[in-house]
C-alpha cells in the first residue's frame, strides 16, 4: 500500500478512536469522506455518498469501509512504485541470490509475468552473466529457471575470477622470486 494512502488511514483511525468513539458507524465514515479530495478519489467519494443515502451501499463497521478504501486507492500507487523500483533495480555488487530474493520483493504485484518479468530480470543483473544467459544453446523457460541458471552461472563466475585472481597472485610471486635470488647472490 502507498505511503500516503496508508498515512491517511492510520491518521482517520486514530481521530476516530480519540475523538469519534460514542459516533456512529455511518457518521464516522461521513466524516473521513470529508477529508477524501482531489480527482479520482472525490469522484469515488461522491458515489460512495450517494449509495450511502439511498441504502445501496452499507458498511458493517469503519474497518469495512477502510478496507475498501485501500483496495480502491492503496494498490495502483503500490503497483506504480513496484515497477518503478523493478525497473530500477541492479545486481551491481549483490550475490545473484541476494539480487534475485529484492528482485521478487519487488516484482511481486508489479503487474509484470512471465517474458516481460524475465526481461526486466535480464536488465538488472550483471552484464557477463546475462550475456552467457543470453548466449547459452539452450535458454531458460521459467523465471525459476531463470532464477536458478543466473545462480549458477553468478557462482561459476565468481569462482572463475577468485580462481584467476589466485594464479595472477603466484605468477607475480614467481616473477619476483628469481629476481630476489638474483640480488642476494651478486656481491
Amino acid at each position: 500500500m502507498s505511503s500516503k494512502i496508508a498515512g491517511f488511514i492510520i491518521a482517520c483511525k486514530l481521530y476516530i478512536r480519540v475523538k469519534m468513539r460514542e459516533e456512529s458507524v455511518e457518521e464516522q465514515i461521513q466524516w473521513i469522506l470529508s477529508y477524501v479530495q482531489r480527482g479520482a478519489a472525490d469522484m469515488w467519494k461522491e458515489n460512495v455518498m450517494e449509495e450511502l443515502g439511498s441504502g445501496e451501499l452499507e458498511y458493517e463497521s469503519v474497518k469495512e469501509f477502510l478496507t475498501s478504501l485501500k483496495r480502491k486507492f492503496g494498490r495502483g500507487e503500490e503497483k506504480s512504485v513496484k515497477v518503478v523500483k523493478l525497473r530500477k533495480l541492479e545486481q551491481e555488487g549483490k550475490t545473484m541470490e541476494e539480487f534475485i530474493q529484492e528482485f521478487k520483493r519487488a516484482a511481486s504485484e508489479s503487474g509484470y509475468e512471465e517474458r516481460p518479468l524475465v526481461e526486466k530480470f535480464k536488465r538488472g543483473m550483471n552484464g557477463e552473466i546475462r550475456r552467457k544467459l543470453i548466449e547459452a544453446e539452450n535458454q531458460p523457460g521459467s523465471n525459476e529457471q531463470w532464477y536458478r541458471r543466473a545462480i549458477a552461472l553468478d557462482r561459476n563466475w565468481k569462482e572463475s575470477r577468485g580462481e584467476e585472481e589466485r594464479l595472477r597472485g603466484r605468477k607475480e610471486q614467481e616473477e619476483r622470486a628469481p629476481k630476489q635470488e638474483q640480488k642476494q647472490i651478486m656481491p
